[in-house]
């Protein structure tokens, strides 16, 4: 081994111990990717949960000048930050602004938990909150979904046994509503009685990530959460939100988070300067009030969502609950194995497992809901590949 590799392992070695144990996130396969793997042209990603219409015709208006491109953003995003308070009606000191929703979870971490401390979640959450747990020493207490026989929310959070599991060491609670990769959500009730048993002292993350694809009947009758109202009711709750999904601006990083302003306050103190660009502060703030974009998204999104989960019932394949832009499924194989099978036919998905496994969701596979044609052509490959799975099974 060359000595420069020795050294850099022996510098590697001093490094946190609970950072040298950290396995990275595993993004989803890039089309380059497979492009030059396969030699494919034609590829379809339904891996990462993107809008399949593209961005906000706003936002691309809004980003075309690029005169500014070597003069810094405005580190505090005032603008951005006022469209927020004006559509949400939330004081602008109570907003802060990320990289992504995934750099505010990052910052929580940073802010609140260390050694010592722990932060509790449920099984099958997103897999961010353990990196960012681990990431600052923290212990993560990873609470058991609800079973799969469940009547109503198959591998869903259970709320009871996440206020239980709190414990004098804990800092942090992070709950997605609806959740990723599962598409399970909470109620209004269940979340409100989980709150009222969960101590002030502990902030609570409700990561809204895929809120906007919610029908906005179900807020208005009171089933699906409210978490804007909710935190003004409960001064320990941090709603997160992004551009990256419905919006449409995956690509520039940009989400937010409101709370009370003395919690803010201390995220900001870890946040890193100018940690939004100046496109994707101007491209956000142009797509939060491209009301008909947003409106076409959602009912683009309802209708692939009944047509996949009918498609799927229809070929006695068990699908969870799901309220987001995805979904996910039981395929009867390992998920690696269909992965592999489906980059083959030029189409990406999220595999819940590997080749071998079988337990748990290891045998699930998550979908982004796409166009009606995406969604047709998805089914199609996945029909043709579990069929030669299948049979070589037998």
């Amino acid at each position: 081994m060359h000595q420069s590799e020795l050294n850099g392992q022996k510098l590697a070695s001093l490094a946190l111990d609970y950072v040298q144990v950290i396995s990275p996130y595993v993004i989803g396969k890039p089309i380059d990717e497979v492009a030059r793997e396969f030699g494919l042209t034609d590829i379809l990603k339904l891996a990462s949960n993107e809008n399949p219409l593209g961005a906000s015709p706003s936002a691309r208006r809004a980003i075309q000048d690029l005169a500014d491109l070597h003069i810094y953003p405005d580190g505090g995003g005032f603008a951005l930050k006022a469209a927020i308070a004006h559509a949400f009606d939330w004081a602008p000191v109570g907003i802060i602004l990320g990289n992504g929703s995934n750099d505010l979870l990052e910052l929580v971490a940073r802010a609140f938990l260390a050694p010592g401390r722990n932060a509790v979640f449920s099984q099958h959450a997103f897999a961010v909150y353990a990196l960012a747990t681990q990431a600052t020493g923290a212990s993560a207490k990873i609470v058991p979904a609800l079973p799969a026989t469940h009547p109503t929310m198959p591998y869903g959070a259970d709320l009871t046994a996440m206020a239980a599991a709190i414990d004098d060491h804990t800092a942090v609670v992070f709950l997605a509503n609806p959740n990723n990769p599962t598409g399970t959500w909470v109620e209004e009730a269940q979340l409100r009685a989980f709150l009222n048993a969960v101590p002030p002292r502990v902030l609570v993350v409700l990561d809204e990530a895929y809120s906007e694809y919610v029908d906005r009947s179900l807020y208005a009758d009171g089933r699906f959460p409210d978490g804007l109202k909710l935190a003004r009711e409960f001064p320990n709750v941090l709603v997160t939100r992004t551009f990256s999904k419905i919006y449409g601006l995956a690509a520039l990083r940009v989400g937010f988070a409101v709370g009370a302003p003395a919690v803010i306050a201390m995220l900001d103190r870890v946040r890193q300067p100018f940690n939004v660009n100046s496109l994707a502060l101007k491209a956000a703030q142009a797509a939060l009030g491209d009301h008909e974009f947003i409106e076409r998204s959602r009912a683009v999104n309802a209708a692939g969502l009944e047509f996949m989960q009918a498609a799927f019932a229809a070929r006695n394949l068990s699908v969870i609950p799901s309220m987001a832009n995805f979904v996910t499924v039981a395929v009867g194989v390992p998920a690696g194995l269909v992965f592999d099978a489906l980059l083959k036919e030029g189409v990406i998905i999220r595999p819940l497992g590997g080749k071998t496994d079988t337990g748990g969701l290891s045998c699930h596979i998550r979908i982004t809901v796409g166009t009606q044609a995406q969604n047709e052509r998805v089914l199609v490959a996945l029909d043709k590949v579990l069929a030669q799975l299948r049979a070589e099974v037998r």
